[in-house]
């Protein structure tokens, strides 16, 4: 049973671990700009995460492969100047530290220093492992992702439910266990079988947060777009939309046309 809810004037990497010893559940969602960051920062959820999924939906990509470092950064910096409470973790982009730890490192404190955010987040397990201690000694917290890894989307083929064999479950396992060794502060499982979900966050002291992975994890995480329905062609299961602002949005711009084009808007009380 989750003890009462803690407030806190500012999250830190510390109080997403003290939430997890709590019961507390994480709430995480991304944002990318100034303007939307206020707004989720003042419901006062605990991380947000600057998500290389701008590269779909803030620049209509089909995959996060394209967005850049620099584009990273400029996203990362508006957010920062939004908020006052919650953790900003910021995604490495694809190429900005896979093959080359010093290039990894390099490549963090560019966003450190240039955004002012908080946290980076790195995809991938074993093969990425010098990359995470390189970046982690020089005192940048670094957060996991595990399972379904979208920069990993054409070695894989495909977005489907990762990890359901025993031998790719095993190895997310322990994954999972050297990044929480190395000194990573949570870990991002997607899309995996919720069972797998609960296995890992009851073997880690650190939290995971899911998307795709089940009420198990100890936090949850959503890309802001699709919880609030901007989007609406993307339909996993994982995703409640809590608003159609695609529809809502679309009846009112459409309504804003009509009205100027019977020269309804402005009206005598909109001019000086």
């Amino acid at each position: 049973m989750s003890t009462a809810k803690k407030e806190y004037k500012r999250v830190t990497v510390k109080s997403l671990v003290d939430m997890k010893q709590q019961g507390e559940k994480i709430s995480m969602l991304t944002a990318y700009d100034y303007s939307m960051a206020k707004i989720v920062d003042a419901a006062k959820v605990d991380v947000i995460l600057v998500g290389d999924s701008a590269s779909n939906v803030m620049a209509g990509h089909e995959t996060t492969l394209p967005i850049t470092l620099d584009q990273m950064i400029y996203h990362a910096s508006s957010v920062i100047r939004a908020i006052e409470r919650a953790l900003v973790v910021v995604d490495l982009p694809f190429g900005s530290y896979q093959s080359d730890p010093k290039e990894a490192l390099r490549s963090a404190i560019r966003i450190m220093k240039e955004s002012g955010a908080h946290a980076v987040k790195v995809e991938g397990g074993a093969e990425i492992k010098e990359s995470v201690k390189r970046i982690l000694a020089a005192g940048i917290p670094v957060m996991g992702h595990l399972g379904l890894t979208p920069q990993s989307i054409y070695k894989f083929g495909t977005y489907t439910v990762r990890a359901k064999e025993d031998d790719e479950a095993e190895k997310l396992i322990e994954d999972a266990k050297m990044l929480e060794k190395l000194g990573c502060f949570g870990i991002v499982l997607e899309k995996i079988p919720a069972d797998l979900t609960k296995v890992v966050s009851e073997k880690l002291t650190i939290p995971t947060i899911g998307i795709g992975g089940g009420k198990h994890a100890d936090g949850q995480v959503l890309v802001i777009h699709d919880l609030l329905g901007m989007t609406h062609e993307f339909n996993p299961r994982f995703l409640r939309r809590y608003m159609n602002l695609y529809e809502e949005m679309g009846n009112a711009i459409s309504e804003y046309v009509n009205d100027v084009k019977r020269q309804d808007f402005p009206n005598d009380d909109e001019q000086y």
